[in-house]
């Protein structure tokens, strides 16, 4: 899933190749892909995009009045094309999902793989009309996202410090791939609880949040938008790295199972070298 660096990435991507740009048409090709119909995508046609945004882990495409309010869900993808075919895409076929074309035969596609289908576009008068955009917590990259601001968040919190970074409510941007990365940078264990935090591993947490999250936006700016996803794997340290060993202490990289997603954690960096009850899998050796 792209989360907060890959797609501040491609707002800085976008802003560079579309502001200014007239829009020839944009094409739904997914019966599931549009939220919104009023208005009809149609209004898009001959405007001008004036900005690139993003709302944590949404991109926002401001035409005059009107903003493309895309999110790319876990399986969704942007890619710029130079030019399209002269036959138009069967709607409905393959992972194609919207098609943006610009007057100079340029633009970009959103696909989709897999059969679930989640990615979602809006087209609205204000971001806030967006019912994920409009429950989202501060941006952990604004210059206000201080420690103060991130103790304060997690004032009254009681559950695991994991399921914390990722509710966007509380938190904008972040996923299951940073997550991890954040507290394997904290040296802290995904399961421990918000409330049981002391000052100074709030302190270590909100450091590690900034780093994490400011390397990894360095590491992607100026890189093209079908080189970011390669990018976002190659810089991870144990997300998605199970059995590997740990980059800082050399231990072996586990993993916990859920009904649809997993963590990664580094016994020795964030656990004190106990291994974490993997429930599926203790659930299939009864």
């Amino acid at each position: 899933m792209p989360e907060l660096p890959e797609v501040e990435a491609l707002r800085v991507f976008l802003d560079d190749h579309l502001v200014g740009r007239e829009i020839d048409r944009v094409l739904p090709l997914a019966v599931s892909v549009l939220k919104t119909y009023d208005p009809p995508l149609t209004a898009l046609h001959g405007g001008t995009v004036t900005g690139v945004l993003r709302h944590g882990k949404f991109l926002d495409i401001a035409v005059g009045p009107l903003h493309l309010v895309t999110h790319l869900a876990r399986a969704g993808w942007l890619r710029w094309r130079d030019g399209f075919p002269a036959t138009p895409p069967r709607p409905g076929k393959g992972p194609l999902a919207l098609r943006t074309v610009l007057t100079g035969g340029d633009g970009f596609d959103l696909t989709e793989a897999g059969t679930t289908k989640r990615l979602a576009v809006h087209l609205v008068h204000d971001p806030a009309a967006v019912p994920g955009v409009a429950r989202l917590g501060p941006d952990p990259l604004a210059p206000s996202f201080d420690r103060a601001t991130f103790a304060a968040l997690l004032d009254g919190e009681n559950r695991r410090i994991k399921g914390a970074l990722r509710d966007q409510s509380l938190i904008a941007g972040i996923g299951n791939a940073y997550s991890d990365e954040i507290l394997h940078v904290a040296k802290m264990s995904p399961f421990k609880l918000t409330a049981h935090l002391t000052d100074d591993e709030i302190t270590r947490l909100h450091t590690a949040l900034r780093t994490t999250l400011d390397d990894a936006v360095a590491r992607s700016s100026g890189l093209a938008a079908g080189k970011l996803k390669a990018e976002k794997r190659s810089g991870m340290r144990v997300h998605g790295r199970t059995g590997q060993a740990c980059p800082v202490c050399g231990d072996t990289v586990r993993e916990v199972s859920f009904s649809d997603s997993s963590l990664q954690y580094c016994p020795t960096c964030q656990t004190g070298g106990k291994p974490l009850a993997d429930r599926r899998l203790s659930r299939l050796l009864k």
